[in-house]
This record gives structure tokens, sequence and C-alpha cells, in this order.
């Protein structure tokens, strides 16, 4: 492997885009981030504006990282791009985007969609095309909701593409997919190989409207001159193939051997575990990996950051004012506010739903529920409460990995939400496992750089990114406090299935 040779990764998240150079080390010498909103104009609808978020953070960052790094374009070996999972955009033949990106499972939209692809394919064809129920992060679904309801926009669709796939078709001017995120987000279109299923492309869109699935690490192609000219970037600048954001953060925290499970805390929180075998379970999804000749289980809530985030608006004003006048930032004093709080948070329990919900119950009209309010708890508790929920979901998919006898585990921490030292210890305690935090926490960019060096041939594999990986924090569970939570653990398990039929009525 050749010395201080660069590598970029740009990752586009659901409310920020962000960017970092590394040199053959993994050593980060540049960083850079950008923030963005997320449209919601109706119930259950989330969108992003592909030009005006996605294509403008990657220049944005692609000439910051560069200006910080004090380096010439020509420095650059390699790109590797992530974006926010399984979105979907339609695009003209000038690749010119029809309409807003609907975003991953966040966007529950397509239910109706949903309910005729059961009746469709029936049960059990479903779950041999699915491997579980057909749910919102399913492009599919998307794709036939545009069919049905902007028939002028279907009309004038050239390709389907994920935020990845346009980003990469804009700097190289083709279309591709990472085959396992296709095989992943556009079942049942693509094969393992990342051939389209021809014959499975009806009722959905033609053969030639998807993008050619390819291997995560391929070059796609190289950066034209008009990308070249927007970017800041040296023109004929390697591109890969990338993937998803989940995808690239679970490569950036070492998941690369089975049983190695990332939990990335984020907007929401998405699971990955690397497995031997094929997961067929209805609560979550099975499918194969980034990595040849792996499989993987993936899992995701709807619920993390944006539950954190509303009680920060609606509660902790205050803290929020501070704050923007230059004082302890909100996240670290919401800390303090709830360190003192024990375990079960005197009597409440929240489920944190408060945007349907994705695994482990799929159920996109759950609701949020805070049980067991009394006088004497006051707002500080019921945060507590909802970091308790959240960590709660997250056992539940640990508990799920454990059933089919996945294990040792590596649970390895991303995200944002891993700066709040509570809910990391919290996770530890609920779930009785070791939390492991990478030295390097600034996510999927990260993840992209390093597969970006293996596309270009500054890493060998995979299996030579273990040597740049670095860990800082290993979180130890307290045993005796993970057996005071199985109490608040099973009335939480219970509270869903009791007030499931409730929920739906509203």
């Amino acid at each position: 492997m050749k010395d201080r040779q660069y590598l970029m990764g740009i990752d586009i998240g659901t409310s920020e885009s962000k960017g970092c150079i590394i040199d053959t080390q993994g050593i980060v010498v540049a960083f850079s981030a950008v923030k963005h909103g997320m449209e919601n104009p109706k119930p259950n609808y989330y969108e992003h504006d592909a030009d005006a978020v996605w294509w403008h953070d990657l220049c944005v960052l692609t000439h910051r990282l560069l200006e910080e790094a004090h380096l010439s374009k020509e420095a650059i070996q390699g790109l590797g791009i992530s974006t926010l999972g399984t979105n979907c955009l339609p695009v003209d033949k000038d690749l010119r985007p029809l309409r807003k990106a609907i975003l991953y499972g966040i966007d529950a939209r397509s239910q109706n969609e949903i309910k005729y692809l059961t009746e469709y394919y029936g049960q059990e064809r479903v779950r041999e095309l699915f491997g579980r129920p057909i749910c919102s992060g399913d492009v599919c679904a998307k794709i036939l909701w545009i069919r049905n309801n902007e028939p002028e926009v279907y009309a004038k669709t050239h390709k389907f593409l994920t935020g990845t796939s346009y980003l990469v078709a804009k700097l190289t001017g083709n279309c591709v997919i990472d085959r396992f995120l296709g095989i992943a987000s556009f079942r049942p279109l693509y094969e393992m190989d990342g051939r389209i299923r021809e014959e499975m492309c009806e009722p959905f869109c033609r053969p030639d409207q998807l993008p050619e699935g390819r291997v995560v690490t391929d070059v796609a192609g190289h950066l034209h001159q008009a990308a070249a000219e927007a970017t800041g970037l040296a023109a004929g600048t390697p591109v890969i193939v990338g993937s998803g954001d989940s995808t690239a953060e679970a490569i950036s925290t070492g998941v690369i051997r089975p049983g190695d499970v990332m939990m990335q805390f984020g907007s929401s929180i998405f699971i990955y575990c690397c497995t031997e075998h094929m997961i067929q379970d209805d609560r979550v999804r099975g499918n194969n990996f980034t990595i040849p000749g792996t499989f993987s289980v993936a899992a995701g809530t709807n619920n993390c950051g944006t539950a954190i985030d509303w009680y920060r608006d609606n509660f902790y004003p205050k803290l929020v004012a501070a704050a923007e006048e230059g004082g302890e930032n909100v996240y670290e004093a919401m800390m303090q506010q709830v360190a003192d709080i024990p375990i079960g948070s005197e009597g409440l329990i929240t489920l944190p739903y408060f945007a349907g919900e994705r695994t482990p119950i799929n159920d996109p009209e759950a609701r949020g529920v805070v049980l067991g309010l009394r006088s004497y708890h006051t707002k500080n508790h019921m945060y507590h409460s909802l970091l308790e929920g959240i960590a709660f979901s997250a056992a539940q998919h640990v508990d799920i990995l454990k059933e089919h006898n996945i294990s040792p585990l590596r649970i390895m921490a991303a995200g944002g939400g891993t700066k709040n030292d509570i809910l990391m210890k919290m996770v530890a305690d609920v779930t009785g496992e070791t939390v492991h935090i990478t030295k390097v926490t600034i996510g999927a960019s990260y993840g992209d750089a390093l597969m970006a060096g293996i596309g270009t041939g500054l890493f060998d594999s995979f299996e030579d990114l273990q040597r740049v990986i670095r860990f800082s924090v290993a979180i130890e569970p307290d045993l005796e406090r993970h057996a005071a939570y199985q109490r608040y653990r099973r009335i939480y398990d219970q509270a869903y299935l009791a007030n499931r039929d409730l929920m739906h009525s509203l």
C-alpha cells in the first residue's frame, strides 16, 4: 500500500451532509459538515430536493475539504459517496429530477401500494420475494406510488435512482447501484449478482428504468469535465459505485466479520449485523451483505434523534436559547438534567413511536405513548424515559440476533447519538453487551473514503481495513442494572401489544 495518498468520502444524511479526506493510514486530514432541512409537506410524507440539498451539499463539501486539507485537486485518488438509504428519485434522460426525492422508510405515503402488493403476491409469495412483510422502506412501493399518483412524472421517468445513484450519475454520467442496496431496497427487482430480474418488473417499471447493479467498491466511472468544474476535483478522478449511509457507516465502524453489529444512532437507529448465513425473520431484514461471501441482518427504527430533538424543542427551550447565545451545548445540558434519575424513570415507560415504527414491530401507524405519568414526574423524567425507550428498542433487536444464535456479538455504536453518554450506557446496561465506539466517529463519509481506497487499489480488501479502524471507548454493561432493567423491558414490550388497536383507531 502506498503512503500519503488521499481519498475523499461524502455522505448525505437526513439533516446533515458530511465529508472527509483521509490518507492511506486511515488518518482524517480534513472534515466538514453542512446542515440542511427535510421537507414534510403532509403527514407521513418526507422529501429532499435532490439538487438543492444533495448536489449542493456535495459541491460545497468537496471545495471545503480541499481547502481545509491544503491539497491540490490532483491529490485525491478516489471518491466514495453514500446517501440516506432507500430513497426514490425519478429522473429524465438528462438526469434532471422530475420531482423531489421520496425518502427512506420514514416516508410512509405508500401504505395503499403496500396493501395492494401484499394482495397481489399473497402472503407466502411476499415472504419468498421480500423475506418479511413489505414495508415503507421498499423502493418498489414508492415507484408504484408515483405510477398511481403522479402519472405525468412516471411517463417521463428515464431512471428511478437512489441518492447515491443520482450523485454518481451527475459526476460520471453512469447510472449504477450497489448490488447489495439494489437487492435490499428494490426487492424483488434485482438478482444476487446485480442483474435486473426483468420478469419481476411488472407492475413497477420497465427493466431499463433501473440502474445497473455493481459491486459497491467498483469504479463506476470518472469525473467528467462539467462535474470537475462544479466540485473543484480533477477531471478523471475515479468514483466508486457507493452505497447507502448505513452500509458505509457499518464499514467505518469495523463491521467486517460475522457477529459484528453496527448500531447507528442518528435521526433514526439503523442496525447492521454481519452474519455467516441468511437470516429469515419477519421482524428484521435478512440479505446479502456488501462484503462478498457474507450476509446481513438489517433493521431500523424511525425514532431516535428526531424524538430527542422534539423533546429538546418542546421541553427545553431555555437550554436551546442559552446554547444559541454561546452557552453550554444543549444536549450536554439535557444529559445533566437527567443524570440522577433512577432506572425506570420512577415508573415511566415511553414508546418512542413518534413517526410510526419500522423494525421490529413494522407498524407505520404506531403512535408514541408515555405510560405511568404521576404528579411527581417532571420533564426530566419524561426525557429520561424516552432515552430508555430508545435503548429498549435497540435491545429488542439484539435479542432477535441472539435468537438466531449469532454469537459472539460485537456491538459498534456510531452516529451523533454516541455523544450522549447516558444513552450509550443505557444501551450497554439494557442489552447486557459491551458497546464499542470507534476512535474516528465522523460516520459514513469515513466508510465511503475507505471503500474508495479498495476500489482504487490503495487497500487490498475489506479485511485490510482492520489495520486502520481503531476503537477509543468500550462501555461495559453493569450486570446489576441489566437485571433491574428486565422488569421495565417486559412492560415496554407488552405496552405496544396492549395499545396497538387503540393506536390504529386514532
